[in-house]
C-alpha cells in the first residue's frame, strides 16, 4: 500500500519565481523522461515481476520516483505562481495561467499531455532493467541542462538532489543486472542465427566531404567480427572496385603542398607527444592533491587514458617515418607549471576551493589538447592518412569527455563553496 508522509523527501526553497523556468520544470514532471514516467514505468514492472528480491528493488525504487514528483512538482508550482496575479507572468504560458490557474498539471514543458506511451514495461526482466538504466541516464542529462538555465540557488540545490539520486538508481539497476548472471547479449530464448551474428555491415563507406572516414574499433574488428563491405559501393562491372565519386574531394594542390603539410603533421604530433609526457609525470601529483575521491578517480582514469594517447602518438609518427621522441611543448610546461603552484596554495584553502581551482588547470590542459588534437586530425585527413586520423580522433573524443566531467564534478563543488562555512 502507498502512505502520503505530508513532508517533502527534499525541503525546496525558491528565492526568486521564475515563471518561465517553472514551465521548462514541467519536463521533469509531465515528460518523456520525468518522475511520473519513472515511477510508472518501475512500479508496474515491479507488478510483474516475479523474481522477489528485484521486485522489491524496482518498488522501492518507483516509490522513490513518485517522491521526486513531488519535489518536482512543488518547485514548478512555486515558479509558476506568479502567473496566477501577474499579466506578464501569464503570458509566458497561457496554457497553464488560464487552463490551469498557474498551477502543475500531466503536462511536459511544451503542453503535451502525459501518455503510457513514455513507459517500457517488456515484462523480461533483464530487458527492463536495461532500459530503467538509459531511463536513469535520460533523466540525468535533463536535470544537468535544467542546473545550467536555472538563476535561482536554492532551485538548484534541490536540482542537484535529484539529479544525484538518478546516478544512485543507475548503480542500483546496473548491479541488479549484474547479479543476473546474464551474458550482455542473451537477451530472450531464442538464439541468433551463429554466422549472421558476427557479421558487420560497413553500410556507411568512403570518405565523407567533411573529411569523415570508415572507422575501424572494437565495435566492428577483433575477436569473431566478419567486415562486410556494402555491395552498393562496388564497381558495376563486378570487378569489386568502387565506383567515382560525385562529391567533392578533400585533396592537397600538389605533391610539394602536400610534403609542407606532412611536416606540419609531423612538428605537431612531437609537441602533442612531450605534452602528453609532461601530463604523465603531473597527473600523479594532481591526484594527490585532489581532495574528493570523484576528483581523484577522474584524474586517476584520466592518467591512464593518457599513457594510451602517448602510445598511439608514438604509432602515429612511427607511420609517418618520424621518430618518437617529443619536441618540448612550452604550452604544457607552462600549464604544469601554473599546476603545482595551484597545488602548493591549495594545501593552505579549504576544500571545495582548492579542488575547484585544481579542475580550473585541468580543464585548461584540456581545451589545450582539444585545440591540439583538432589541429592535428584535420592536417591527417586532409593528407588521407586516414589511421593516423582515427588514432587521434580517438584521443580528442578522450580529451572531451574528460572536460565534460571535470565541468560535472565542479558543479556540486561551486553550490558547495557558495554557503557559509558553517554549513559546509
Amino acid at each position: 500500500m502507498y502512505h502520503h508522509v505530508k513532508k517533502l523527501m527534499y525541503t525546496v526553497r525558491v528565492d526568486e519565481p521564475d515563471p518561465r523556468f517553472g514551465n521548462m520544470l514541467l519536463e521533469q514532471f509531465g515528460g518523456a523522461n520525468g518522475e511520473l514516467a519513472a515511477a510508472m514505468q518501475y512500479s508496474i514492472q515491479g507488478l510483474n515481476c516475479e523474481d522477489a528480491a528485484r521486485k522489491d528493488l524496482l518498488m522501492d525504487i518507483g516509490t522513490e520516483e513518485l517522491s521526486h514528483l513531488e519535489i518536482v512538482g512543488t518547485l514548478a508550482r512555486m515558479h509558476l505562481k506568479p502567473m496566477k496575479s501577474v499579466r506578464e507572468d501569464a503570458e509566458a504560458d497561457p496554457l497553464i495561467a488560464i487552463a490551469g490557474g498557474g498551477g502543475v498539471n500531466l503536462f511536459n514543458s511544451m503542453g503535451n499531455p502525459w501518455t503510457a506511451d513514455y513507459l517500457k514495461i517488456t515484462g523480461e526482466l533483464d530487458v527492463d532493467l536495461r532500459s530503467n538504466i538509459a531511463a536513469e541516464a535520460r533523466a540525468k542529462i535533463v536535470y544537468e541542462r535544467l542546473i545550467d538555465f536555472c538563476r535561482d540557488p536554492g532551485t538548484k540545490d534541490a536540482l542537484q538532489f535529484l539529479m544525484t539520486r538518478e546516478i544512485t538508481h543507475m548503480k542500483a539497476f546496473s548491479l541488479a543486472l549484474e547479479s543476473m548472471g546474464k551474458p550482455p547479449l542473451m537477451i530472450g530464448r531464442i538464439a541468433p542465427t551463429p554466422k549472421l551474428v558476427n557479421q558487420y555491415f560497413n553500410e556507411s563507406t568512403g570518405e565523407g566531404q567533411l573529411g569523415e572516414v570508415d572507422a575501424r574499433g572494437p565495435w566492428n574488428e577483433g575477436d569473431n567480427w566478419e567486415m562486410v563491405e556494402a555491395k552498393a559501393f562496388m564497381g558495376l562491372e563486378g570487378d569489386g572496385a568502387a565506383p567515382e565519386s560525385s562529391g567533392v574531394a578533400a585533396v592537397t594542390s600538389d605533391t610539394k603542398d602536400a610534403e609542407s603539410l606532412r611536416e606540419m603533421l609531423v612538428q605537431d604530433l612531437h609537441y602533442l607527444l612531450d605534452a602528453e609526457k609532461q601530463l604523465v609525470k603531473a597527473l600523479p601529483k594532481m591526484v594527490e592533491a585532489a581532495n574528493t575521491q570523484q576528483l581523484k578517480d577522474l584524474l586517476e582514469f584520466h592518467l591512464k587514458e593518457t599513457n594510451m594517447q602517448v602510445d598511439r602518438l608514438t604509432e602515429a609518427l612511427k607511420a609517418l617515418g618520424g621518430s618518437a621522441t617529443g619536441k618540448a611543448s612550452k604550452g604544457m610546461q607552462g600549464l604544469v607549471e601554473e599546476g603545482e603552484e595551484i597545488i602548493k596554495k591549495g594545501a593552505k584553502n579549504p576544500e571545495p576551493f582548492a579542488d575547484l581551482a585544481l579542475i580550473a588547470v585541468a580543464q585548461r590542459v584540456e581545451h589545450y589538447e582539444i585545440a591540439a588534437y583538432t589541429s592535428a586530425r584535420n592536417m591527417a585527413i586532409q593528407l588521407h592518412e586516414h589511421e593516423i586520423a582515427q588514432l587521434l580522433t580517438l584521443s580528442l573524443g578522450e580529451e572531451m569527455k574528460s572536460d565534460y566531467l571535470l565541468n560535472q564534478v565542479s558543479q556540486p563543488l561551486t553550490s558547495l563553496a557558495g554557503m557559509p562555512p558553517a554549513v559546509r
